[in-house]
């Protein structure tokens, strides 16, 4: 495929269409299992505790997303490596609470959307197709010709390519960019987007936090917030960490309406690797101020066992939904060590 492959306006294709050209597979569902390798710089072992994902048919799943990375189908193309991912635009309703729901759009039966991830250079070809009743697009945040900028309607019932190189390095996003584009993102339109820097960041504990907002009567006022889909989820289901192990957490603010938010860790501080375009952190501190789109890496250990809070902030964001807690759970081998002493 040319490394500037467009589709125009006239060149959608249907599914059908695509199917019969290969491009649309079963494959494309990625491998998000090699989450835990594909970073790893030395030979430090990652402690990270089995999760109790249960089962549900819900567009979303908090505790599946937070460890559940899609690297696409590789390939090699010319010498390059190439990520190939599928995103299907769809509609869906989501339970916010046991008496509120709220008619959504996702992308892949989910919100929010895949987190996907590459590393820098490689070339990364999205087919997107588009079967939720409305105009979408995708656009990606990052460097790419004007042709890729995800700006253009794609119909319903059509598809498109994106193709162009991961570069640079960073946590960046991608969300439909159809007018009214605050409408089509805080519908359910919207995802992380990790590129990896060329020498890989030390292992770790790696955990996606997205923060969003949900305007149930449309009054442009968000009415309940959410850490990765659902109000209150981590604060019922704590995301267990191991004592001592370095967490990096990758945390994107896409809450439309509210022109800022906050997140604050208790009882610890974080370094900030702004927009995770750097390997060397700007800052330490336990809350940072986020404007939408905004997304930062940041990374710290808890010393002590038990469960501590992360939140905005803002005491209504956090009340109405955007609360949860990490319960950290004890080193038994590091409290032996100490004994040992």
């Amino acid at each position: 495929m040319p490394n500037n492959f467009v589709l125009g306006k006239e060149q959608l294709f249907s599914r059908r269409q695509l199917l019969k050209l290969g491009i649309c597979s079963a494959g494309f569902a990625g491998t998000a299992a090699l989450w835990h390798t594909l970073n790893s710089q030395s030979k430090s072992i990652v402690k990270v505790p089995p999760l109790e994902i249960t089962a549900t048919n819900q567009v979303a799943n908090p505790m599946q997303m937070l460890r559940n990375f899609d690297y696409g189908v590789v390939k090699q193309e010319n010498g390059r490596t190439v990520r190939e991912f599928q995103l299907t635009a769809g509609t869906s309703v989501i339970q916010l609470n046991s008496a509120v729901s709220y008619n959504v759009w996702d992308l892949n039966g989910r919100i929010p959307g895949p987190t996907l991830r590459a590393k820098q250079g490689d070339r990364v070809r999205i087919l997107f197709l588009n079967k939720a009743g409305h105009s979408h697009s995708l656009h990606f945040h990052g460097v790419h010709p004007a042709e890729m900028d995800g700006i253009r309607p794609v119909s319903n019932g059509s598809a498109t390519i994106y193709e162009f190189d991961a570069e640079p390095y960073g946590v960046h996003l991608y969300h439909c960019h159809i007018e009214p584009v605050t409408r089509h993102i805080a519908k359910g339109l919207y995802g992380m987007f990790i590129i990896d820097p060329p020498t890989p960041r030390p292992s770790a504990d790696e955990i996606v936090l997205v923060m969003a907002g949900y305007d149930v009567n449309d009054d442009s006022h968000n009415e309940y917030y959410a850490f990765n889909g659902l109000p209150h989820h981590f604060m019922d289901n704590p995301i267990p960490i191991y004592q001592n192990q370095l967490i990096r957490l990758y945390v994107l603010n896409i809450i439309e309406y509210d022109t800022a938010v906050t997140f604050h860790l208790h009882a610890n501080f974080f370094d900030v690797y702004r927009s995770g375009m750097t390997m060397t952190p700007s800052e330490k501190t336990d809350v940072i101020t986020m404007g939408v789109a905004e997304r930062h890496i940041l990374e710290f250990a808890f010393r002590y066992p038990g469960k501590y809070m992360f939140h905005p902030h803002q005491d209504a964001i956090a009340e109405n939904g955007c609360m949860g807690q990490f319960e950290v759970i004890a080193d038994n081998s590091s409290q032996s060590s100490l004994k040992n002493s």
